[in-house]
């Protein structure tokens, strides 16, 4: 049953002008059942309900609306609602894009919470919207194992172009991914693209036509508050991932596509796609409509979850404290993805991790050498298989802290790279001899382009244990769309990986035992 003191928290009111009543969730110009006002004046929930960041008693519910109006959260542990309370939200306004969240908080741990979303009329009481419903479950709490923990991840969703084909049914992934009931969903970057826009068609190489859903926001490259908050509008227009939305709980994070391709903090833009040269400028707008329109807790980027005794996840911000992407060989430390409060924030939290894992959730791989261009490079390899040089002394150091510190049990998950594989570091392989083995899983796209596999530094000792790549970039309708799955026992402890493909169909997987604490 659900315990007393149920309450809710503020909405993400951060401050803008006044949009139009549709704001940047216009509705697209073709090819999308995206519902209209209702003739007798009740608000309507436009972009359905979503719930994310779950704790062991709470969690936060997410809508949107087409007008102002107050969000009301009716929670219950039964589906069919008998017992249940409700949660008196924020007002959504112009300010936020009509978007809104509720924090629930004494929640029941690892328990299925259900919920329904209205939105009441300002001006005229007891008008409300049709209610919207969703299921979340909270996360396990105490110290003893009892419940095992599955939970999927991937990202890159409608990138290269590749949008919302409505012709072949919409993003089915997502279908794939539900049908799982995983405990929460890992959302690894790249949930849009806002710097690729969207063309209503496009031939692929057999002579057929990829036919995308289209929209204002996503006929240019965003600049504007409204053409960023267009972009996650536009991912909300597929029915399978609001029906995934509604169902399983998110953890998000952001890469580079968030914002623009390989950015980094101070750069100064050569494209003459943008009027807006400052990426500083770009970023603070993309990362406030990352936060109005996703389902995670106000606050940074960066952030630790803990599933009972089981696991802690860490989310890693890659992309906002970073340095200028370069050669990156230079021999000092002051160079690195984290940048140094994170990466102290982040030894010392698995060094005072309890759980049997600590899966470290990056936005890039450890050891895929990323290429910016120019002979520039964008994530932490180079491709010098010796000593480490430039950002990869900042991961040095961090694995040999953790090291010395007698940390067990750390994975790393990622996405970005759009194939999946399966990567184990061993110092015996590297010229680093100061770290304990890991593992690095890769699981991507969701829906976009597919991309030949990257070559992976020699610093850490990396083997190649599985990849399942194209030859060539390929459309998404050529099948190397990805999700991965991890499985932790609840008896045992042992955590299963397995890859899979947009059907849901595993291609590969492993067992690991469970590592002393």
């Amino acid at each position: 049953m659900l315990r007393s003191g149920l309450a809710a928290g503020a909405g993400l009111a951060l401050g803008s002008a006044a949009q139009p009543r549709t704001g940047s969730a216009a509705l697209p110009r073709r090819g999308s059942a995206a519902p209209g006002f209702l003739p007798d004046g009740r608000p309507l929930l436009t972009h359905g309900v979503q719930s994310g960041d779950p704790t062991a008693d709470g969690a936060v519910v997410w809508t949107r609306a087409d007008r102002p109006g107050r969000m009301v959260v009716e929670v219950s542990d039964r589906p069919d609602f008998r017992r249940v309370r409700r949660v008196r939200g924020p007002v959504l306004t112009p300010d936020t894009d009509h978007t809104g969240k509720v924090m629930l908080r004494d929640l029941p741990a690892g328990t299925d919470i259900h919920y329904r979303v209205r939105v009441e009329h300002l001006d005229v009481h007891g008008l409300v919207s049709e209610p919207a419903a969703g299921r979340l479950r909270t996360a396990p709490g105490g110290t003893r194992t009892r419940r095992g923990i599955r939970f999927l991840w991937t990202g890159d969703n409608n990138g290269q172009g590749w949008g919302i084909n409505s012709r072949v049914g919409g993003t089915r992934i997502f279908t794939a991914m539900r049908a799982l009931r995983p405990d929460f969903f890992l959302y690894s970057g790249d949930m849009v693209y806002a710097d690729v826009p969207i063309d209503e068609q496009v031939g692929l190489p057999d002579g057929t036509v990829w036919t995308n859903v289209v929209t204002e926001a996503k006929s240019k490259v965003a600049e504007t508050l409204d053409e960023y908050r267009g972009q996650y509008a536009y991912n909300l227009l597929d029915e399978h991932l609001r029906a995934f939305l509604a169902q399983v709980p998110q953890v998000n994070q952001w890469d580079d596509h968030e914002v623009r391709n390989n950015w980094y903090p101070g750069q100064v833009l050569h494209d003459d796609r943008y009027t807006v040269k400052d990426v500083d400028v770009l970023a603070a707008r993309g990362r406030r409509a990352f936060g109005e329109w996703t389902p995670s807790r106000p606050g940074q980027i960066y952030r630790r979850l803990a599933f009972g005794p089981l696991l802690d996840i860490f989310v890693v911000d890659m992309r906002g404290y970073r340095d200028p992407n370069s050669r990156n060989r230079v021999g000092d430390a002051d160079h690195g993805v984290l940048g140094a409060r994170q990466r102290a924030w982040l030894v010392d939290g698995l060094r005072r991790s309890r759980a049997i894992w600590k899966v470290i959730a990056a936005d890039q791989s450890v050891g895929l050498v990323l290429s910016a261009g120019s002979r520039r490079f964008e994530g932490v390899a180079q491709g010098d298989h010796g000593p480490p040089l430039g950002r990869e002394l900042e991961l040095a150091a961090m694995l040999r802290d953790t090291h010395r510190a007698g940390v067990t049990g750390m994975i790393f998950l990622t996405a970005d790279v759009h194939y999946t594989a399966a990567h184990h570091f061993d110092p015996a392989r590297g010229s680093v001899g100061d770290f304990t083995p890991f593992w690095e899983f890769v699981s991507g796209p969701a829906n976009a382009g597919a991309f030949r596999a990257n070559p992976l530094d020699g610093t850490f000792g990396p083997w190649v244990e599985y990849v399942h790549a194209p030859q060539e970039k390929t459309a998404p309708s050529v099948g190397y769309q990805h999700f991965g799955e991890v499985d932790i026992d609840g008896e045992s402890g042992a955590m299963t990986v397995r890859l899979r493909d947009q059907t849901g169909t595993a291609l590969w997987s492993i067992t690991l035992p469970a590592p002393p604490v």
